[in-house]
């Protein structure tokens, strides 16, 4: 009797509720990322090939072509690594609310 008295609001829903709350939470999370994967990298690219490596450093169509490729894949990997921290927060912030129950 005394679990029930100091249960969690949360705990009063159904199981299937909070799967699907959290289920959507976590798409989109994942579609956000998505959507940060293939646009970031491919915008520093452009980007920075033609206004930063070409236009103010003035680079060689080769060169630049390099080094705007190596912004890329930096970029790609910073956006990895923010997924996966923020991944890894949402899913041990569910673990917590979980074990409270």
């Amino acid at each position: 009797m005394e679990r029930l008295d100091k249960a969690a609001p949360n705990a009063l829903q159904p199981p299937e509720l909070r799967n699907e709350s959290s289920l959507s939470s976590t798409l989109k999370t994942l579609l956000f990322f998505t959507a940060l994967m293939i646009t970031v990298p491919i915008g520093l690219y452009f980007t920075t090939k033609s206004y930063v490596f070409e236009g103010a450093l003035g680079m060689s169509n080769r060169d630049s072509y390099f080094y705007a490729a190596i912004v890329a894949v930096v970029a790609v990997h910073v956006v990895l690594a923010l997924f996966v921290y923020v991944a890894w927060n949402e899913g041990s912030r569910q673990w917590r609310e979980g074990k409270q129950d």
